[in-house]
């Protein structure tokens, strides 16, 4: 079947909660994808930094093919080996002693928010439950996550949400101080904010949070669901500023493209959930952990990490030197292979035109290009990038 066949069966029969662009994907390797009519494209989308060790990784592959002829699920009520080795995984290369496992970001993000209602409750009693998150933050797509994000836009038409959320200017210690009051009982921060703009906290900043957290006896939260797995050139985001949280949520790449979500945590803050207080059908099942385990393997054993700063360095020297060259084009920022370049202009229509010749990349906030290349990514195909974005640049200005 063609491109336009298999959307309009799509259209007749899936909910339209995306705007999808006019390709039908087939297959993917490394940092390629090729749709259903043999096109091929330079994927720096990688499923919205999921495919981290890029399509299909041979070791991620082997492992769920393995996996799939043993044991696919098994209930929560019972001990699961790959599970326990992941958690041991997480734990040891993290501040985590205690992780609860899920299927998704938004799911990692309700546990903790939870958590920490529950831990408020039993130290403070019920009147402490706020939590201060971040404007441009995004946290998910549940009721309860949307209520957490600080972005009115994605709870138009969903209110009223779930009380208990602060909102804050990202990188404002004074704003953040000064939000604290009796009722609040935890802080959650992206460190680098993925759908708000690829926004940076400002040095010193996550530290000064941490600082105000201890002062007040509060918890703190890092949404790691973009940003961790390597995606900044070290295992987890909060390394960079040597400030580690009481609780960390992971998804997205952590098992190379298969479902997972992740909440890792200390023991003090973890020792508030007990039999019954959560749960998650498919958290944690035998096949995405034995995906996960063999993605994190790659990432900490084969210089995967290594790659991403090499890499990351080199992919923002390539979008300065465009942005040198095209007045439309403003800062790039962010941190290993999660980059921003901020335009002036609406970014929408330079999307569809990379798509066009051949290459994926998204636009969050508006005007900002987003760029997350598979951690394996090469010079060579880096180049090959700059090239089509190069043409994308010029044919815009010629069209002025």
């Amino acid at each position: 079947m063609n491109t336009q066949a298999w959307i309009e069966r799509g259209d007749n029969c899936i909910a339209t909660t995306y705007g999808r662009f006019p390709i039908v994907a087939s297959k993917g390797d490394g940092c390629w994808l090729w749709d259903v009519e043999g096109n091929k494209y330079l994927d720096f989308l990688a499923g919205v930094a999921v495919n981290n060790l890029g399509h299909c990784h041979p070791k991620v592959v082997a492992a769920l093919q393995q996996q799939a002829q043993t044991l696919i699920h098994c209930s929560n009520y019972y001990h699961i080996p790959n599970q326990i080795e992941l958690a041991e995984t997480l734990c040891r290369h993290s501040f985590g002693e205690r992780v609860f496992f899920c299927n998704s970001g938004a799911e990692a993000n309700e546990a903790a928010m939870k958590l920490v209602r529950k831990h408020s409750s039993e130290k403070n009693g019920n009147n402490r439950f706020t939590v201060i998150t971040a404007l441009a933050s995004f946290h998910g797509r549940t009721i309860g996550t949307i209520s957490a994000t600080g972005q009115d836009a994605v709870r138009k038409g969903f209110t009223p949400v779930v009380p208990g959320f602060r909102y804050v200017p990202f990188g404002d210690i004074e704003a953040m101080s000064a939000a604290v009051t009796p009722e609040v009982c935890a802080v959650m921060l992206e460190p680098v904010q993925g759908e708000g703009g690829i926004n940076v906290a400002p040095p010193g900043y996550l530290k000064a949070v941490r600082e105000l957290c201890d002062q007040h006896k509060m918890l703190l939260i890092f949404d790691e669901v973009q940003v961790g797995c390597g995606r900044t050139g070290k295992l987890f985001a909060y390394q960079h500023d040597d400030v580690a949280p009481d609780i960390m949520t992971l998804a997205k790449a952590l098992a190379g493209g298969a479902p997972i979500g992740a909440m890792v945590a200390t023991h003090a803050a973890a020792a508030a959930f007990t039999p019954g207080s959560h749960g998650s059908t498919f958290g944690g099942n035998p096949l995405v952990t034995a995906a996960a385990l063999a993605t994190l393997d790659v990432l900490i054993n084969d210089g995967v990490l290594e790659n991403c700063v090499e890499m990351g360095n080199y992919l923002r020297q390539r979008l300065e030197e465009l942005s040198a060259r095209y007045s439309f084009c403003g800062e790039v920022r962010g941190r290993g292979l999660i980059l921003g370049l901020q335009l002036s202009i609406e970014g929408a229509p330079l999307v569809k035109e990379a798509l066009r010749r051949g290459m994926l990349i998204n636009c969050t906030a508006g005007t900002v290009l987003r760029f997350v290349p598979p951690l394996i990514v090469t010079k060579a195909e880096i180049d090959h990038g700059m090239e089509i974005l190069d043409a994308v640049f010029a044919q815009h200005n010629e069209s002025r």
